[in-house]
C-alpha cells in the first residue's frame, strides 16, 4: 500500500536506485556466515560485529586455531594440561607492543574427541575445516594422537598453513612430503628407532632382533607405532628383525621365550600394556 501511494505521487522511480543499493548492502553485510558450536570458556572475542549481528574478523587479529582433546586428560597435549599455557603464552604476546606490533593474537579451539571421549579420527578434521572457514586462521595447535593428526596435516598442506603439535609421533609424519606442513615439538618414534640403533652399533649386534608389542588394531596404538620406529631404523643398518604381536589376555609365555630363543639374536624390545590402554 505504501508503494502504490509513492507510484501515484510519482517518486517511486526516484526511490529505485536507493531501494537497490541498500538490497546490495544489506547482502553482502548479511551474507552466509560459517558456524560451529564454541565452548565460551575457549574463547577470546577479538572480533567486530557487523550489523546482521554476526561476527567479522579484525584485519589485524592473527588467529591461532586449536584441536585437542577438551575433557580426556590421559592424552598428554589435551586441553586442561596445554590450554592454561596457550592462554598465558597469548596473552604475554598481546601485552609486549614489541612483539607483534599492531596485531592481536587469539585462539579458537575445538573438540577432537569423540562421544566416549577418546581421539577421533572423524572429528578432528570436520573441526578443523569449521575453524578453517569460520576464521581463517594463520596457524593450527593440534590435533596430536596419531590418526587424527594424519586427515588434519593433509589439510593443513592444502591450505598452506602451518600445523604444530606435541604428538603425532608415528614414522610416517616425517617420511613423506604428505605432511610438511607438521611441526613436531614433542618425542617422536624415529628418535626412539636411532637410540635403539646406537644401542645396536655400540654393542657390535649386527645379526637379529624381535620386537615384541601389543596390538589390539583399535584405539590409538601406542606400542604398534613405538615399535615401528624401532623396526624402521634397524632395517636401515641391515640388521633382520623379526615382529612377534601378542594379545595381552592370553599370553603364552612359554610359546614367546621359544620364539626369542629361535629367532632373536642382539637385543629384546618389549613394549607391555598399561591398563588404561586395555
Amino acid at each position: 500500500m505504501r508503494l502504490s501511494s509513492c507510484a501515484e505521487g510519482g517518486r517511486l522511480p526516484l526511490l529505485l536506485p536507493h531501494l537497490f543499493l541498500l538490497l546490495s548492502l544489506l547482502l553482502l553485510l548479511c551474507g552466509p556466515q560459517p558456524s560451529m558450536s564454541k565452548s565460551p570458556h575457549h574463547r577470546h572475542h577479538h572480533r567486530e560485529q557487523n550489523h546482521c549481528g554476526s561476527q567479522r574478523q579484525n584485519h589485524h587479529d592473527i588467529v591461532l586455531a586449536v584441536v585437542l582433546p577438551q575433557n580426556n586428560t590421559s592424552y598428554p597435549w589435551a586441553w586442561p594440561r596445554v590450554g592454561p599455557a596457550l592462554h598465558r603464552a597469548v596473552l604475554r604476546i598481546n601485552q609486549d607492543p614489541t612483539l607483534l606490533p599492531g596485531r592481536n593474537l587469539s585462539l579458537e579451539f575445538a573438540n577432537s574427541e569423540d562421544h566416549q571421549g577418546m581421539c577421533s579420527e572423524s572429528v578432528a578434521p570436520l573441526v578443523a575445516v569449521d575453524l578453517k572457514f569460520a576464521y581463517n586462521p594463520w596457524a593450527f595447535i593440534g590435533p596430536g594422537c596419531d590418526y587424527t593428526s594424519s586427515p588434519v596435516g593433509m589439510f593443513t598442506k592444502h591450505w598452506g598453513i602451518p600445523m604444530v603439535t606435541a604428538g603425532a609421533p608415528a614414522v610416517g609424519f616425517i617420511q613423506t612430503d604428505v605432511y610438511n606442513s607438521i611441526t613436531n615439538t614433542g618425542p617422536i618414534h624415529s628418535k626412539l628407532g636411532e637410540f635403539a640403533l646406537h644401542i645396536c652399533r655400540h654393542f657390535g649386534w649386527h645379526q637379529h632382533t624381535i620386537l615384541m608389542f601389543s596390538d589390539s588394531k583399535i584405539g590409538d596404538r601406542h606400542y604398534y607405532f613405538a615399535a615401528e620406529g624401532v623396526y624402521t631404523k634397524l632395517h636401515e643398518e641391515n640388521i633382520t628383525a623379526q615382529d612377534l604381536v601378542f594379545n595381552q589376555d592370553s599370553v603364552n609365555y612359554g610359546d614367546i621365550i621359544s620364539r626369542i630363543q629361535q629367532e632373536g639374536r642382539g637385543t629384546l624390545t618389549q613394549w607391555r600394556v598399561t591398563a588404561q590402554e586395555k
